[in-house]
């Protein structure tokens, strides 16, 4: 299903990558977030028979998935350390800033899905993390977008897992609690 060794090895370069970052509106360190998306791509990976995935190369994408965007490590970087595939999955897990940013998440989506079913859990696995308790200064409007997007990552990466794509659901209609 999935390597432990390969987790610590990926667990430890992504906490050192991140270890100066902390969760946005708290003090929680970003290994909280990293590991929490890596237990729900866990978790799913532990749902059904889902033998055609490669839990190794999930997990590793998702506790590396805010690497390039958020710290200094580079895509050379992963491929050094992790490889070709692992790298390009984080790549696409990555907003490229070049572009508008009205256009980012759509791009995004669109080499996610050109990298399989893993990249795609990961990143609703993302989002199901990120649809906890908004911060503070974020106003209704925000929130109504944030929850808009998170529909649109389903509509787009749904039909690889009914885990997943459930948990993403279920917290896309509770998150309302929130405006």
């Amino acid at each position: 299903m999935w390597n432990q060794d390969t987790y610590l090895k990926t667990l430890l370069f992504a906490g050192q990558a991140h270890s100066k970052q902390k969760v946005p509106s708290s003090d929680l360190s970003y290994v909280v977030h990293i590991t929490n998306v890596a237990m729900e791509v866990t978790n799913a990976l532990v749902q059904g028979d889902h033998e055609d995935l490669d839990g190794t190369f999930a997990i590793q994408c998702a506790l590396l998935h805010d690497t390039i965007e958020d710290t200094t490590v580079t895509y050379e970087d992963l491929i050094v350390e992790f490889g070709v595939k692992v790298a390009d999955g984080v790549l696409a897990l990555t907003k490229n800033e070049k572009l508008p940013k009205a256009t980012q998440m759509a791009d995004s989506l669109e080499r996610i899905v050109a990298q399989g079913k893993e990249v795609r859990m990961v990143k609703m696995a993302d989002r199901i993390n990120n649809l906890q308790k908004p911060p503070k200064h974020w106003d209704s409007a925000k929130m109504k977008r944030y929850q808009k997007e998170a529909q649109f990552i389903l509509e787009q990466l749904g039909g690889v897992h009914d885990y997943i794509e459930a948990r993403l659901k279920q917290k896309i209609e509770t998150y309302q609690q929130y405006f």
